[in-house]
């Protein structure tokens, strides 16, 4: 597992760097997160906490993006969520910001990010709707939910939009 964060976390400064090097205007780009394995003892709680799995997640999650610039941390208003955004917050030393999941993508948000590095830890089915409404296409289904180690990474400049999706077991 040492060894796939460690490549990651190389491909993902690579990545970043390359982008942030492109002198042909503000480059944009989002870490979409799907939140850490969740308590499902009681399925009428609608807001559990993370299972001791989903905090080693959410914690492995801190180490791959160690070495990136992250200037915002977005998160859906859940324990899950914040739980798995806020060990990454904690590490750039950033507070969370809360958003809408039915409101995605709107000209606030794009206003506030724009030019910034910034994580959304979402839901299964919210993440790739984010993504597909900043690419403007339905390019990604909901997630299954027995799967927690997807990572969607959106980069935007004046040339276009790039999409790339890593999964991490």
């Amino acid at each position: 597992m040492m060894r796939v964060v460690t490549i990651l976390s190389i491909f993902l400064i690579s990545f970043v760097s390359t982008a942030q090097n492109n002198d042909s205007g503000a480059k944009t780009t989002y870490f979409f997160i799907r939140h850490a394995e969740k308590v499902t003892s009681n399925p009428k709680d609608r807001n559990p906490e993370l299972t001791k799995e989903g905090m080693q997640r959410a914690l492995k999650w801190a180490e791959v993006l160690q070495d990136t610039k992250i200037d915002m941390v977005f998160s859906t208003d859940y324990t899950r969520t914040k739980n798995t955004a806020k060990p990454i917050a904690d590490s750039k030393n950033l507070e969370l910001t809360i958003y809408d999941p039915r409101n995605l993508y709107n000209s606030d948000f794009q206003k506030l990010t724009k030019g910034k590095t910034s994580v959304i830890v979402g839901h299964s089915n919210t993440t790739p709707a984010f993504v597909n409404k900043i690419l403007g296409e339905e390019k990604y289904q909901g997630i299954d939910e027995s799967i927690y180690g997807k990572m969607f990474i959106v980069t935007i400049e004046n040339d276009g939009i790039v999409d790339i999706l890593l999964t991490i077991n």
